[in-house]
């Protein structure tokens, strides 16, 4: 039978490995969308395909850590932060599985459109800032997740507005002349989109680290 402090020991080595996961599917996440954002303004290819090997290797992590906290959760009956932890990372992981689906729609818009850019030369330095912005948010949630800061989780939504200017400014590019057709203004403002709601979905990792820390909500 096994000893009440050694099964302690065991549990507390088992949310650490949880806490590591999460982070490291955070930091894959952040490296899908700069692949895809590579893909997206260079042309590349192999970055949409590491993009895509990406989204996988995040789903495959998303359903490994699901099964392991589902576990944890049945056989210790975890109580307050612990089960804090444990309820987040459910929410986390599947956040980071939508942040890896949508850097692969952006890697697929890119591989669709090949060897023609997907977007307009003019709009290059705005993706590109949006790739930044995001892959920034993402970088700082893992550390957040790691860290257990809190206020450093708060502050992320200094980028996430950052973000949103971005998103405001494509847009009044896609109304003040816009010479390159409907189709094109479409695919534009879908991939818009999908950089706002990757970074969505970062700070929404780093509410849940508040959440885990303190137990109060902000969403």
């Amino acid at each position: 039978m096994t000893q009440p402090g050694m099964a302690r020991l065991e549990f507390a080595s088992d949310l650490r490995t949880v806490r590591a996961s999460l982070v490291s599917m955070t930091r894959t996440a952040s490296q899908a969308i700069r692949a895809a954002t590579t893909a997206l303004l260079d042309q590349d290819l192999e970055a949409a395909h590491l993009t895509a090997s990406l989204e996988q290797e995040l789903e495959d992590d998303r359903l490994a850590l699901e099964r392991r906290t589902f576990d944890l959760l049945a056989r210790q009956q975890p109580v307050a932060g612990d089960l804090r932890l444990l309820v987040s990372a459910i929410k986390i992981s599947a956040g980071c599985g939508r942040m890896g689906a949508l850097a692969q729609h952006i890697g697929t818009a890119a591989s669709r459109s090949y060897p023609v850019p997907a977007v307009p030369d003019e709009l290059s330095r705005i993706f590109r800032r949006m790739g930044d912005v995001a892959s920034r948010i993402a970088d700082g949630a893992a550390v957040t997740l790691k860290t257990s800061d809190a206020e450093d989780a708060a502050r992320l939504e200094v980028d996430d507005d950052a973000m949103d200017g971005l998103r405001r400014a494509l847009f009044r590019a896609l109304v003040d002349d816009w010479p390159h057709g409907v189709e094109t203004a479409v695919n534009v403002a879908l991939l818009g989109r999908y950089y706002e709601r990757f970074a969505d979905h970062a700070v929404a990792i780093a509410q849940s680290v508040i959440f885990i820390v303190n137990g109060r909500s902000i969403a």
